[in-house]
């Protein structure tokens, strides 16, 4: 049984981001063996947030809805969607740094 992704679950941590962030990284641990890997929402030339996950494809959370959708709720300055939006695939937020 991975022991962080179920603390997580049954104890969602308290997410909170800077106001009017340039870049937030968004830590995530998955269901399957408890690994670790950080989602990153950065503001482009447009001053809107686009959605990295690094090396890895965003297919990889298996969010239940389209990358656009959390950009957007980003935009909108939606937190709580935004943190909606990530959970609803196979890894949870573990913790959110915002710069």
């Amino acid at each position: 049984m991975t022991k962080t992704y179920t603390e997580l679950s049954e104890n969602p941590p308290k997410l909170w981001v800077k106001d009017n962030p340039k870049e937030i990284r968004i830590h995530t641990v998955s269901c399957m063996c408890d690994n670790k890997n950080v989602l990153m929402l950065k503001k482009n030339k447009e001053n809107e947030f686009e959605l990295d996950g690094g090396v890895f494809s965003l297919s990889n959370w298996q969010f239940r809805c389209e990358a656009y959708e959390i950009e957007w709720a980003a935009d909108e300055k939606d937190w709580n969607k935004v943190f909606e939006l990530i959970n609803t695939g196979t890894s949870l937020i573990s913790e959110i740094r915002s710069r």
